[in-house]
């Protein structure tokens, strides 16, 4: 079993950045796939962004492509979302996710986090 916990949320300027914080509990977090999902009011739940194992193989949704940057310390049993020049579009709830394998690209990760709200204002 892992709980997600995220944290770092808020309201920010179109422009602005902000970095979402994910703590994971367990003592295999660095056998989990870790990713990032964000769901808009009146919309689906869309991927943003997903981190392999070891952190070295990362994949982005185009959206955020070149403006978000994922990253993970295994050692804190930490991912991490850095996401600069934000877009009054980037306003959403955004969900940690992890999986053992190929969830996080499917959309159907074995663990979900609660949630945060990122605000985007123009």
């Amino acid at each position: 079993q892992v709980q997600l916990v995220e944290s770092g949320g808020g309201l920010v300027q179109a422009g602005g950045s902000l970095r979402l914080s994910c703590a994971a509990s367990g003592r295999t977090f660095s056998s989990y796939v870790m990713g990032w999902f964000r769901q808009a009011p009146g919309k689906e739940r869309e991927f943003v962004a997903a981190i392999s194992w070891g952190g070295g193989t990362t994949y982005y949704a185009d959206s955020v492509k070149g403006r978000f940057t994922i990253s993970r310390d295994n050692a804190k049993n930490t991912v991490y979302l850095q996401m600069n020049s934000l877009k009054p579009e980037d306003t959403a709830v955004y969900y940690c996710a992890a999986d053992l394998a190929y969830g996080i690209t499917e959309g159907t990760p074995d663990y979900w986090g609660q949630g945060t709200q990122v605000t985007v204002s123009s």
